[in-house]
């Protein structure tokens, strides 16, 4: 009889990390619903303790979500655990994740605390979230390059003092997959009380083994439950991919015999949904979720594919969400197909307002573009003005000249606070005039660490969907904006940073 494997799903807390990648309340809470339409089985809302708007995201995403157990993470002290507590009050399955780290070079040099001080403030914290949730998870940061013989101290006791999983990071992304597996199993192995506990594993990609890793920690160790983000989201070189660690257990069920609650439908859905939320694109060659992950490009490959799918697919396309008919609206669409469509897609808009928003704004881009496909749709609700009602700056309009041998112009309509105001300036291109237009008028004094365009569909009509990360007093934050002129999604991209600069809110750095 096979075992069951627990999806834990860090995608809005450690993905959330990556530089530029915060995400609102409310684009938190629609990328949780897509996660509980994929049945990702614990979904990691955030970090409570670190900023009021994380704990506001946490708190709605606990009282709007009911398939999934709701966790929040929390270091391991009082404070943390009763903000953690608070935020999941209203979900129907709550977590509390608490972490201390164990390594010998994370307790000196970060912590600055004796391996008994870190042992006796791991016991009281799982003590203390105990009476609080009866879910507890208990971390050892850095946890694989800790000594086993302390670490093995550690993990019996927050066992015995009341925690039901135990997660062993590789915080760094420093591990192999034979030597991951083994440690996970060793300490399975001598712990009398490992038993009482579902042990997990999360892994970093810095060596690009965070997949495998994680496998290896659940065929050789044991593990029986992932941890994992979508796309593979995470600071550094990113987390675990959810998509290639639940594809590699349904594909290859015959090697590790376990079942999965996941959807795979919804895969790629999320996929997009994160990529265009963040501004993260997926790289084309990525498995699973990337644009040529099921193209076949070598004339042998498809002349096999015809005669048999399985000749050169271990998998089907649309088993993970893929569809060969991509085309789904158009301009004669009414409001309730393209409702439909959203709920489809796994997009839940609050209010009947935010719809006719949303719709508005799909009949103006109909009127420009003859097909619209499911990014289109995603990328117009994905955009800021639709769900925001605190939006300080907002696009109006754009006028840009530009002419070979002549210096481009531009003037940006936009509001301030409601106030529309004008800006204008020349630069090196149209994007450049028009992004310095807009900074003649705010003068924010930020620094832009990254443009990136991307297409959002394979026709010269696409919308081409802008990132624009900006950095200023030590914040990053990404801005997407989409729109078939480019230089229009130049502009809305950078008030969408803009936006996000403006809130202030201090986050508390988390596990890596």
């Amino acid at each position: 009889m096979a075992d069951k494997l627990i999806i834990f799903d860090t995608t809005l807390r450690d993905g959330e990390q990556s530089p530029g990648a915060s995400m609102t309340k409310d684009e938190k809470l629609r990328i949780a619903r897509q996660l509980e339409r994929l049945k990702v089985d614990v979904i990691e809302a955030g970090f409570a303790a670190s900023s009021n708007g994380d704990f506001e995201a946490v708190q709605a995403i606990a009282n709007a979500i009911k398939d999934s157990t709701i966790c929040s993470l929390s270091r391991a002290n009082d404070r943390d655990i009763s903000r953690a507590a608070e935020a999941l009050a209203g979900a129907n399955s709550a977590r509390i994740h608490t972490f201390i780290a164990t390594s010998a070079l994370h307790m000196e040099k970060k912590l600055r605390m004796t391996p008994d001080q870190v042992l006796e403030q791991a016991k009281q914290s799982v003590r203390f979230a105990r009476n609080l949730v009866a879910d507890i998870e208990f971390s050892p940061e850095d946890g694989y390059r800790s000594d086993p013989d302390f670490l093995c101290r550690v993990l019996e006791a927050v066992i015995a003092e009341g925690a039901t999983t135990i997660n062993v990071p590789d915080t760094v992304g420093y591990a192999i997959p034979e030597l991951y597996g083994n440690f996970i199993k060793t300490l399975r192995e001598r712990i009398p009380n490992s038993d009482k506990a579902i042990w997990s594993v999360h892994c970093h990609n810095d060596l690009g083994m965070a997949v495998a890793n994680s496998l290896a920690g659940v065929k050789i160790g044991g593990a029986r439950q992932v941890e994992c983000t979508i796309n593979g989201l995470g600071e550094r070189a990113g987390n675990c991919s959810l998509e290639e660690v639940v594809m590699a257990i349904k594909t290859r069920r015959d090697y590790f015999n376990l079942d999965l609650n996941i959807d795979t439908q919804h895969i790629v859905a999320a996929s997009r949904m994160v990529s265009q939320t963040t501004g993260f694109v997926v790289q084309p060659n990525k498995a699973v979720v990337g644009a040529n992950a099921f193209a076949h490009a070598s004339g042998i490959h498809q002349d096999g594919v015809l005669k048999a799918r399985d000749t050169y697919e271990i998998m089907r396309a649309e088993d993970v969400g893929w569809s060969a008919n991509k085309i789904v609206l158009g301009k004669l669409s009414g409001r309730n197909a393209f409702k439909q469509r959203l709920q489809e897609l796994g997009v839940s808009l609050e209010s009947e307002t935010e719809v006719n928003t949303a719709f508005t704004r799909f009949k103006e881009l109909a009127d420009r573009k003859s097909e619209i496909f499911d990014e289109d749709i995603l990328a117009l609700v994905s955009d800021e003005s639709v769900t925001s009602e605190r939006e300080q700056f907002g696009f109006v309009s754009l006028f840009q000249q530009s002419e070979t041998g002549e210096q481009p112009r531009a003037r940006v309509v936009f509001t301030v606070d409601g106030a529309e105001v004008h800006g204008e300036s020349i630069g090196n291109g149209p994007v450049d005039a028009s992004l310095k237009a807009i900074e003649s008028h705010v003068k924010s004094g930020a620094e832009m660490v990254l443009y990136s365009v991307n297409a959002i569909s394979g026709s010269t009509e696409s919308q081409g969907e802008v990132t624009v990360r900006l950095q200023n007093s030590g914040r990053v934050v990404n801005g997407v904006g989409a729109d078939p002129d480019i230089v229009v999604a130049s502009a809305k991209a950078y008030l969408s940073a803009l936006n996000k600069l403006q809130s202030k809110a201090d986050r508390v750095a988390a596990q890596g």
